[in-house]
């Protein structure tokens, strides 16, 4: 109905082909060029795929399309593109990558500052509600360009609210495992605005998903115009099977859904992995305190004396 190229966004395939070409040539083939580099460890590699793979199938996909239809659909983009993908290309590049990309000080400079657990966190938060103000959702959904930029934006915004939490550089960790707990319960708290103006509303917010000419206007973002006026579309009704106001409702309860199950699953790495640090370093401090002194001989009793 839609055509090859509204459907599976073939230049956006081709974007991400180069990117993950580059992404092996640079960790892999070139590596010997940067003092200092580790090998790419398979984990690495698999965690890297599997984010180029889900991001295509949240931007590239059929479900993109669909995200311009249902308002379910879009939120069910944004969870995963904001809280899923930015945490695995963090963790995906060897730190060695990243200590390369902090010698250009126009990158170290802002990146360190906005990677402070407290602005991280109020940036990413405060641009992603205001994004769904409904006239600025509109806004934003009429216009390619701005479309795009919001989208970037509010990607690297979440690049540095995740920072703190799953760096994997020993330099940039500014949190223990007990205030990564916290970090998590803020962002969800702070979230939850958003979420509930969308949930608890009474009436549709969007035109983008309501009126038809605004609707038509959003869709040449992924659909072209020649295609879509030879449709015959009135408006997204014909294609959604949800009324509006329920599709809107069902759209934010996905989207804190996929964000308790995200953090929820975030903390409970956190946890365990602080408590194995917690143990390790309990032992260390066991295996020091009965390490013998140079010199001297342990003879039984000795210890607790």
């Amino acid at each position: 109905m839609f055509g090859f190229r509204a459907l599976w966004s073939p230049f956006f395939m081709l974007a991400l082909v180069v990117l993950t070409a580059a992404f092996y040539l640079l960790t892999i083939k070139y590596r010997s060029y940067f003092k200092g580099s580790t090998p790419l460890t398979k984990k690495q590699a698999s965690i890297f795929i599997t984010a180029m793979l889900s991001l295509y199938i949240i931007k590239g996909s059929p479900l993109d399309l669909l995200g311009h239809i249902m308002f379910s659909a879009h939120m069910t983009q944004m969870a995963i593109l904001y809280l899923v993908i930015p945490p695995l290309f963090i963790t995906a590049f060897p730190a060695w990558v990243w200590r390369e990309l902090f010698k250009f000080r126009l990158i170290e400079k802002p990146f360190s500052f906005f990677t402070k657990p407290l602005i991280a966190l109020l940036v990413f938060n405060v641009f992603f509600s205001f994004y769904h103000i409904p006239f600025i959702f509109d806004f934003v959904k009429m216009n390619m360009w701005y479309h795009g930029l919001y989208t970037v934006f509010l990607f690297i915004t979440a690049i540095f609210m995740w920072w703190p939490v799953v760096n994997n550089l020993e330099t940039n960790k500014e949190l223990s495992g007990l205030q990564k707990v916290g970090y998590i319960f803020g962002n969800g708290i702070l979230l939850t605005p958003a979420c509930a103006l969308i949930i608890f509303t009474k009436h549709p917010l969007y035109d983008t998903f309501t009126d038809p000419a605004a609707w038509s206007q959003a869709m040449t973002l992924c659909v072209p115009a020649s295609a879509l006026a030879n449709l015959g579309l009135s408006g997204p009704e014909l294609l959604n099977w949800l009324p509006l106001l329920e599709d809107q409702q069902l759209g934010g309860v996905l989207m804190k859904i996929i964000q308790e199950i995200v953090y929820g699953s975030m903390l409970g790495y956190i946890f365990f992995d602080w408590y194995k640090k917690e143990n390790q370093k309990s032992s260390e401090e066991t295996a020091n305190l009965y390490e013998p002194r140079e010199g001297q001989v342990y003879t039984p009793g000795s210890i607790s004396k």
